[in-house]
């Protein structure tokens, strides 16, 4: 198999949907001999800074000297960047090697049903960390019945910032939302959250209590980070939380330091990528933008199914112009529906809006869409994009 029949064979699960649930990622482990218990693992849920929070708990595990095995989901440019190990996407041929595999032990995988896009994606996770001392798992969505949480007892398990998402598989409040990510919670496993509003917080404190445990509350870090924005301060907490229950190998002064996340208020010269897409994400980037200087041009693009109009009203007023672009996804947003929520100018494609925000004097922040910030990035580095199918999430 090479990488181009494994796309066609992996992107077209997206068809078959989402299917929350544990069994079929149960078995399909059993078969494959139980790889998600070859090493220790950091489990991290939430609605915001749960890749922040992974990013900052693999950088300091592997600057205590271990090998490290990073899940993080979705992908910026190229799928080969979800499984990370010491700190390194896998390569394609290993990506195939993988999937190979799983074809090969897990009869009907890719049959239909089989398995959805994202079991396929974390079984070739906890296949590759086999040969890794700890593992970092990002959650997909939600927690209790994500394909992660098969997880037997975690070394540590942590909740990042909750807000509502997904309301139509975790419920319609921030209650449901808590309970929903709090599933990951495992009798035995140490656990931390960030600061959440009230009604979460006790849905959390609940849980945790119901299984013996004690939640803690993680505080903001003060010290130096490698990422921008002080909401980054609170992923940099949870993670040090984290790494302190785990009793794991850990250097958190350096990691938290050293630590690389791509297009979170990532600086290109006079230029800010950040993946928000959603309201809570908005509001915090909205709190970081003051500090980058003026007047601020703003180029925006959204996934029809997230709350444009939400962002838009808390970027909005904070910006100069506002420059609207279609990212490349089929679920992608019309730059003229866009317009009509928030006075902006509708461009072409994403490089014409990033084009047309530069040329006028002051500071650029790109945001509203993770596919957005992945083709933009590529752009503004000079790289070939990685062309990938659209995937359905």
């Amino acid at each position: 198999m090479n990488f181009e029949e494994l796309k066609a064979a992996l992107f077209a699960r997206g068809n078959f949907g989402m299917k929350l649930g544990l069994e079929r990622m149960e078995e399909s482990l059993r078969r494959l001999g139980d790889p998600h218990r070859s090493a220790p693992a950091l489990h991290v849920a939430g609605t915001n800074g749960k890749g922040s929070t992974c990013a900052f708990l693999e950088a300091s595990l592997r600057a205590a000297g271990l090998r490290t095995g990073l899940y993080t989901s979705p992908h910026l440019n190229h799928f080969c960047e979800r499984i990370r190990i010491g700190g390194e996407p896998i390569s394609e041929e290993r990506a195939c090697a993988l999937l190979e595999e799983i074809i090969g032990r897990v009869p009907g995988s890719l049959g239909d049903p089989g398995l959805t896009f994202f079991e396929i994606a974390t079984l070739m996770a906890f296949l590759a960390f086999r040969e890794v001392e700890v593992m970092v798992i990002e959650v997909g969505l939600g927690g209790r019945l994500d394909a992660t949480n098969v997880l037997p007892r975690p070394a540590a398990c942590g909740i990042a910032s909750l807000g509502l998402e997904h309301t139509e598989y975790l419920g319609p409040t921030l209650a449901h939302v808590a309970a929903e990510k709090a599933g990951i919670f495992k009798r035995g496993s140490p656990t931390a959250t960030v600061e959440q509003p009230p009604e979460a917080m006790q849905v959390l404190e609940e849980k945790a209590a119901a299984l013996g445990m004690k939640l803690r509350r993680a505080l903001p870090y003060p010290g130096r980070l490698s990422l921008a924005g002080e909401h980054q301060r609170i992923n940099a907490g949870l993670a040090a939380a984290m790494l302190e229950l785990s009793a794991l190998p850990h250097d958190t002064e350096r990691g938290l330091a050293s630590a690389a996340w791509p297009g979170r208020l990532e600086r290109f010269d006079n230029v800010y990528l950040d993946g928000a897409h959603n309201p809570h994400a908005a509001r915090a980037l909205a709190r970081a933008l003051p500090g980058l200087g003026r007047p601020l041009h703003l180029v925006f693009g959204a996934l029809q199914d997230k709350d444009a109009a939400a962002m838009l009203r808390e970027l909005g007023p904070l910006a100069t112009s506002v420059h609207y672009c279609a990212p490349d996804s089929p679920r992608a947003a019309s730059p003229a529906a866009l317009a009509r929520l928030w006075p902006g100018t509708a461009h072409a494609n994403p490089s014409a809006a990033l084009a047309a925000a530069r040329r006028l004097s002051g500071v650029v922040v790109c945001c509203g869409s993770l596919y957005l910030v992945g083709e933009l990035r590529a752009l503004l580095l000079g790289q070939e994009r990685a062309r990938m199918p659209a995937e359905r999430l």
